[in-house]
């Protein structure tokens, strides 16, 4: 780091970055292997990680289940550390080499589904409208709000979590800045929370199953060991929320779906079906 530094002209990438993404980031697009997708018994196949958008999708679905829809899916770990996100087979499915994306099996041809929210939608219209408000206001308000935490959470995660955690060095300018960011966005909700149960008024919605993904964690204290940091104990129309949706039992289980970290009765690596979560150790 130099204080000094002056961006040339035209940026070239001639070394990795550091940090904790370093040995994956590169400025292009496209496989860098070959390697099929598995393929399980159900129509619905998803391909993910148990990040804040990862779970988005599994939560979902979870949700879906618990109401009685008949959403059965597969769910196939994709380990973005070791680059499963550029294999020729996923970036078939999302050119964007992100997790989550969905295949769904049940058309023909075959659907592919990329970007977290847009996945959300799909799924929700395929059963039927469900946590979608059949209110044309509110289900406006809900769309607001989903595209909101599409718009926002790159802040928070791609500013605020990679400066204040993940970057190789603490850089006071940056973690300052995201760290007001994240705060104005956790006061944006917690002054709607105080006047409302849900984000979309008085239902649950697929808005507050991604806002949650992101800022239900952050604020429960599992996102970047910032809690303490970003005083979330202030937000306390959030944290009820939050603490709401953790106990739903559709959440319980999709926030474990292809989990490889933290405790063993938390880590479902791979899901084929509602009898893997028996396997679990009690935690």
């Amino acid at each position: 780091m130099s204080e000094d530094y002056v961006p040339p002209k035209v940026w070239t990438w001639e070394k990795p970055s550091g940090g904790a993404f370093a040995s994956i980031n590169r400025p292009v697009a496209g496989p860098t292997h070959d390697a099929a997708l598995p393929v399980g018994k159900h129509p619905l196949q998803l391909y993910s990680l148990a990040t804040p958008n990862g779970i988005k999708a599994t939560i979902l679905l979870e949700e879906l289940l618990e109401a009685g829809h008949d959403a059965e899916y597969d769910a196939w770990l994709i380990d973005i550390n070791k680059g499963d996100q550029f294999g020729s087979g996923f970036v078939a499915v999302n050119p964007n080499s992100k997790i989550p994306a969905l295949m769904d099996h049940s058309t023909n041809p075959p659907q592919r589904v990329f970007e977290s929210a847009s996945i959300m939608l799909y799924l929700a219209e395929k059963f039927g409208g469900a946590f979608i408000p059949k209110d044309p206001a509110a289900r406006t308000e809900m769309l607001s709000w989903l595209f909101w935490q599409m718009g926002s959470a790159p802040f928070v995660g791609g500013g605020f979590g990679h400066f204040y955690a993940y970057a190789p060095v603490k850089i006071e300018y940056a973690i300052n800045r995201y760290a007001m960011e994240a705060k104005r966005q956790l006061d944006v909700l917690d002054r709607h929370l105080a006047q409302n149960d849900w984000m979309a008024g008085g239902e649950y919605t697929l808005a507050d199953m991604a806002i949650w993904s992101w800022y239900g964690s952050l604020v429960l204290g599992r996102a970047y060991n910032a809690a303490e940091f970003l005083n979330v104990e202030s937000y306390a129309h959030v944290l009820e929320w939050a603490r709401r949706i953790d106990a739903r039992p559709g959440v319980i289980r999709g926030r474990k779906v292809n989990r490889t970290w933290g405790e063993p009765s938390e880590q479902l690596r791979e899901r084929h079906s509602a009898a893997d979560f028996d396997s679990l150790p009690k935690g």
